[in-house]
């Protein structure tokens, strides 16, 4: 068979400037471009703006029910039967029921002792109450301590114990899961989840337990998170407007409409009953507190949101810390979902409307949308949009509707409303790595059941700066220091490089003046991407 010529499968002007590497590539671009490119990036507009309104619809639904809700719902002493438990000299302590609080904790150095002396504080009969300080800590330093607070604690006359586990297995829905097997539990109605930076206020008990205890359809009772460490640094700003839209719009407006919102894992109350008839804690996945919600949900229990009933809290004030935190919160509803969207639309217990708000707008939209269009769309599609003039988007879906959804999450932390454009900047940059983590929960892939726990510092960066200021020789409870390299993000520093060519590309041969937003989001990429964000250790 005669030899064919490379020279005649591409043009004669390609053979041409075949030495010229630049002309090269220029060229290939223009071969691919109109049959390949801008197909293709025409379908990911499209998309980007179906997720845009698909989220814009979900906020402004979330926004107007939130509006009726505090002007025309009632509160819910008022739609529940709400009663105090009274102390009664005749009958004693025999008419508060008895009250297990469960302490998961893993190497919890710096703060293990908040959440046991806030327990141990608790406004309830100690003959009705007990306290499990489950630690799976695997330094045997760390593991001393927490038990002696526990004999200090007990020395008192506290129902305190202290209990280990020879392995993790299941991590925190293990532990949660063997301290419910001990023979005492039987005894218990209720049980309080306290993680290890959760400080609850004494009265915590009588402003939740007599909702379960006077309406046996209820499952658990929230109590909002409230953040202690939320002025520490930028970081924290950022994460707490994050958290307060869904604490002050996304939990309201679920235990107001359908009684059901996602357990936070943590400053909340069960009905023990509740979760042995929902299956138990499951270590499926890395968000054992969703997964028993929506089994919860889905055999008719309801759940109830105090939002005026607030537990004091701390936020990752590190990034590694706070990267580790959003995989898992980003991850695990993802392979939950993958895992539990057949048996929700077979479930027969629950109304349709109710299995559409728990599919689309909890799981789909929230959880997997939210992540995603934020990533695609402000970083990727419109950045490449600039290189292929070809491929329009409209004002309204680059402007508008982003706008507006920016405005309608930013009403549940008014105080930081002038930090609303480097919000949004940040979140450009942490959508990056949620959507890394929905793909890898959707998938079941590589990191899905990866559990890092979050770090604390408690009160080491307060002691440290103290111990700096006051040149004392007390030792420091931590030691301030870094390794650049160590600090250095790949991933981020990448996408900043490729977020400077547009925007310089946009700058010299653009006419939207993106380049604007993409210098900015280059530098908030290159900031995170070099590691000073959040408090340096």
């Amino acid at each position: 068979m005669a030899q064919i010529s490379p020279k005649l499968l591409i043009p004669e002007s390609f053979q041409v400037s075949r030495d010229d590497i630049t002309g090269q590539i220029g060229l290939i671009w223009e071969l691919i471009k109109a049959p390949l490119i801008v197909p293709v990036l025409t379908l990911g507009v499209y998309v980007c703006l179906a997720m845009s309104l698909m989220l814009f619809m979900e906020r402004l639904y979330m926004g107007i029910v939130i509006i009726l809700v505090k002007l025309f719902w009632k509160k819910p002493e008022q739609r529940y039967k709400f009663e105090p438990i009274q102390d009664d000299v005749e009958l004693g302590s025999s008419n508060f029921p008895v009250v297990l609080v469960q302490i998961p904790m893993f190497n919890e150095k710096e703060v293990y002792k908040i959440s046991i002396g806030a327990a141990c504080g608790l406004s309830w009969p100690s003959d009705r109450l007990v306290i499990q300080v489950l630690d799976d800590s695997t330094d045997p330093a760390i593991k001393l301590m927490v038990e002696q607070e526990c004999l200090r604690w007990a020395s008192k006359g506290i129902n305190i114990t202290y209990q280990i586990r020879e392995n993790r297995t299941g991590y925190k829905a293990g532990a949660l899961k063997e301290g419910l097997k001990r023979s005492y539990v039987k005894h218990c109605e209720f049980v309080v989840i306290i993680d290890a930076d959760f400080r609850p206020e004494p009265d915590f008990l009588r402003r939740s337990i007599p909702f379960l205890v006077h309406n046996p359809d209820i499952a658990l009772v929230q109590a909002r998170w409230r953040f202690v460490n939320a002025d520490e640094c930028l970081l924290t700003r950022m994460q707490e407007m994050s958290l307060d839209y869904h604490f002050t719009v996304e939990q309201e407006v679920g235990s107001s409409t359908h009684a059901f919102f996602g357990f936070n894992g943590t400053a909340g109350i069960w009905r023990i009953a509740a979760i042995n008839e929902a299956g138990g804690w499951k270590d499926r996945t890395t968000v054992e507190d969703m997964d028993l919600a929506v089994r919860a949900s889905l055999r008719g229990w309801k759940f109830v949101y105090l939002g005026d009933l607030q537990v004091k809290s701390e936020l990752p004030s590190t990034f590694k810390a706070f990267r580790f935190q959003q995989h898992r919160w980003s991850c695990g509803p993802a392979n939950l979902f993958r895992k539990m969207v057949w048996e929700i639309i077979q479930n027969k217990k629950v109304k349709f409307w109710k299995k559409v708000y728990v599919i689309y707008s909890f799981f789909f939209v929230r959880k997997i949308t939210a992540h995603m269009v934020t990533f695609f769309f402000y970083c990727v599609v419109l950045p490449l949009t600039i290189l292929v003039p070809e491929v329009k988007v409209p004002i309204w879906g680059a402007v508008y509707i982003p706008s507006i959804i920016t405005i309608l999450n930013s009403v549940g932390t008014p105080r930081s409303i002038h930090l609303l454009f480097y919000w949004i900047l940040f979140e450009n940059v942490m959508s990056l790595h949620r959507t890394k983590a929905t793909f890898i929960g959707l998938l079941e892939a590589g990191r899905a059941n990866e559990w890092v726990v979050t770090e604390k510092l408690g009160d080491a960066v307060k002691k440290a700066a103290d111990a700096a200021k006051n040149k004392t020789n007390v030792k420091a409870p931590r030691k301030f220091r870094f390794k650049f390299t160590d600090r250095l993000n790949t991933l981020e520093l990448g996408f900043a490089a490729f977020l400077f060519l547009c925007g310089c590309y946009d700058f010299v041969h653009g006419k939207n003046n993106y380049f604007v937003y993409l210098f900015l989001q280059t530098i908030t990429f290159f900031i995170t991407g070099i590691g000073y964000v959040g408090t340096i250790i």
